[in-house]
């Protein structure tokens, strides 16, 4: 989603106003609704800014990626909330009903999430605090990716890109097969946003096979991005910048392999290289 705004562009020391496509950023506030013994509850547990569109992908799998439900098959109802407002008129409130209220732990949620967030780690009151509940590794043998095909992700994921190519403002995830075939794009102002709302798709849609596919996202990759990779299962994340150190320490605990750095003819691996197959 993105808007026409007026612009002064400076190009070869002459300078003119021009219409400018810039990508749209709205805040979004998630309401979680559940059941306390006979009485209905709502708790705002998080307020992201994010892209408009895709809504209800990216509190999927935000629920899913931080652990507040195991299953999608927990979410009730997802649901618009509020006046449409702003310049764009836009409902900027979701509220989430959860079916498997016995194992909402409202009190946690709230310490882990500071309401003014704009990203997932962001949002945790502290790194000391933030509990990886993920206990087990991904299992090293797959997926396998032919070093050529980690090359080209990037420049297929930018091709699969619809509001890139319009704003130059706005980060993507891709799902690929090892072979190279995208399954799924979803783009967001935010890099998490963009993953959370990935994830959310293609668990909706039954796609996930994380024995043969991987992820590639634009810009850089974070200790958030790991996370939510990891807590899909998914063995390989490439990136098109640098990895923090987080991210790799998070990869080699869990068995991750992290591909940073991508790029025509270069690439670098920061962890568990022998998924990636390298023939000259």
């Amino acid at each position: 989603m993105n808007s026409n705004y007026k612009i002064i562009k400076f190009r070869s020391n002459n300078s003119k106003e021009v219409s400018d496509q810039i990508s749209i950023e709205e805040p979004l506030e998630i309401i979680l609704k559940y059941k306390d013994k006979e009485n209905w509850i709502e708790n705002t547990i998080s307020i992201t800014m994010r892209t408009p569109g895709d809504d209800e992908d990216l509190v999927t799998g935000f629920l899913f990626n931080e652990r507040v439900i195991e299953k999608i098959s927990h979410i009730e109802n997802i649901v618009a909330s509020g006046e449409p407002v702003g310049q764009y008129k836009l409902q900027n409130k979701v509220i989430i009903t959860i079916n498997n209220s016995e194992n909402i732990d409202i009190d946690k949620i709230k310490r882990n999430f500071l309401t003014n967030s704009s990203c997932g780690v962001c949002g945790k009151t502290s790194l000391e605090s933030l509990e990886i509940i993920k206990k087990d590794k991904i299992l090293k043998s797959i997926p396998k990716i032919h070093h050529e095909i980690v090359m080209k992700s990037p420049d297929i994921l930018k091709q699969k890109q619809s509001e890139f190519s319009k704003t130059g403002g706005i980060h993507a995830s891709g799902l690929f097969r090892a072979n190279g075939e995208i399954i799924a794009v979803k783009e967001d102002v935010g890099r998490h946003n963009a993953l959370d709302k990935l994830i959310g798709f293609v668990l909706k849609q039954n796609l996930l096979d994380n024995s043969s596919q991987f992820l590639t996202c634009s810009g850089r990759l974070n200790f958030d991005l790991v996370q939510k990779a990891l807590m899909a299962n998914i063995g390989v994340l490439i990136g098109v910048g640098a990895p923090t150190s987080l991210a790799i320490d998070l990869a080699n605990k869990f068995d991750m392999t992290l591909v940073g750095f991508v790029k025509e003819g270069s690439f670098n691996i920061y962890s568990n290289s022998e998924r990636i197959i390298i023939k000259k």
